[in-house]
């Protein structure tokens, strides 16, 4: 049986044994949980809250950051993390509270597969180097989880371009392959938290320009030296915009 409709039966098992058991036993228990492969969540979360399961929660909102800004994935739960949540669940038609819920958990297991990576990405679109994600500028566990993030970014990025495919034509480099393709000794795609995009069906600066709203700090496009076959982003510290023909700056 396939992984969701798994999931949507434990989902109506649960909501079903809560009515068998009475309106006050409901209260007690809190909405149900749909069991998911990846992570479940078992509270709701809001400002204030701290923890594994908020850090979790953050790579999943981590493409809904106010405009040029970037969501610490700290396990903290602050406003950023609240406006956050607020702009995924506008997104996705969910009551917009600001507070991680039932509904928003089931949006979110909906959207991510049972090794986390969101339904429409996978690590190997991230990762056409090294399978095993080592030999970067960090640990290949910390190569990965940068890729994670990066993943869960264009996923949001594809949402608000209307649900259609982006091209990820490069990813993750180790050392060696960074320097067989000519990459900058210091680039991005050394950390797993890079990506290149390229156009089809929308057009480089279409990327380009939405990438400001998906928590990238990094995004190069056309107009930049050695760019204008492909839009560049990733999560550096800090602000750097170039693609000039796009009228992307910082």
């Amino acid at each position: 049986m396939p992984r969701r409709m798994v999931r949507a039966v434990l989902t109506l098992v649960m909501v079903a044994a809560a009515v068998l058991v009475g309106t006050s036993a409901v209260a007690t228990a809190g909405p149900a949980r749909a069991a998911d492969g990846c992570f479940t969540w078992n509270r709701d979360l809001a400002e204030g809250a701290s923890g594994d399961d908020v850090k979790q929660l953050q790579v999943r909102v981590s493409g809904y950051p106010a405009s040029g800004e970037v969501i610490a994935v700290d396990g903290q739960f602050g406003p950023a993390t609240k406006a956050a949540v607020t702009r995924f669940q506008q997104a996705y038609g969910l009551s917009a509270s600001g507070k991680a819920d039932a509904a928003t958990y089931n949006k979110i297991y909906e959207l991510q597969d049972d090794d986390c990576s969101p339904v429409h990405f996978a690590f190997g679109e991230l990762n056409n180097c090294n399978s095993d994600w080592s030999g970067g500028a960090v640990s290949a566990a910390e190569a990965k989880s940068n890729a994670l993030r990066t993943m869960w970014k264009l996923e949001a990025m594809r949402h608000a371009l209307g649900d259609e495919s982006i091209r990820v034509t490069s990813g993750f480099r180790s050392k060696a392959c960074n320097d067989q393709v000519g990459g900058a000794p210091s680039s991005r795609h050394l950390f797993g938290d890079a990506a290149d995009l390229g156009s089809g069906p929308h057009s480089l600066c279409t990327l380009a320009k939405e990438a400001r709203n998906r928590g990238f700090h990094g995004i190069l496009g056309p107009g930049y030296p050695g760019h204008d076959d492909h839009t560049h982003v990733d999560h550096r510290s800090s602000k750097y915009w170039d693609a000039p023909n796009c009228g992307v700056s910082s």
